[in-house]
């Protein structure tokens, strides 16, 4: 079981899940992200993908990540591939704390590539840093984007 970092976020599990719905935004708020070529329309729609770049010039991947499972506003499950290095499993899950207070948890695993063969632990040492930051900048866009966030 993937390690599970979270953050809480003072706004309406709606207002959180509308981020995560608008692929134009996830160079903002996903750590490694750097530049969205394209938006697969029907995002995210199960099978709809989000053309990005990952790493800085002149060395940035091409790559994309492909819509998994969702449940609107409640999940959201992507597939994150970086060739050569193979793909990862992102879950996002949202739980509505109250009415203008939301709870995200994000889980990542290895699927495939080289570095699936790396033990959990292993993987959670490497991929929490990231994942607690790429949450701390999504609670910070979700707050800054909402109607009904914190003046």
């Amino acid at each position: 079981m993937p390690a599970e970092p979270s953050v809480r976020i003072p706004i309406p599990i709606e207002d959180v899940f509308a981020v995560l719905a608008d692929g134009w935004l996830y160079a903002l708020w996903v750590v490694g992200a750097t530049h969205i070529r394209k938006v697969d329309t029907g995002w995210p729609e199960i099978g709809t993908r989000i053309h990005h770049s990952v790493g800085g010039w002149p060395l940035a991947l091409s790559d994309t990540t492909t819509v998994r499972a969702v449940d609107p506003p409640h999940h959201l499950e992507l597939e994150a591939r970086l060739w050569p290095a193979g793909a990862a499993r992102i879950s996002l899950h949202l739980a509505a704390l109250g009415p203008a207070d939301t709870e995200v948890r994000m889980a990542e695993r290895v699927c495939r590539g080289p570095a699936r063969l790396l033990p959990g632990p292993v993987q959670d040492m490497a991929l929490l840093p990231r994942n607690h930051e790429s949450l701390q900048r999504l609670a910070a866009l979700a707050v800054g984007r909402s109607p009904d966030g914190p003046g």
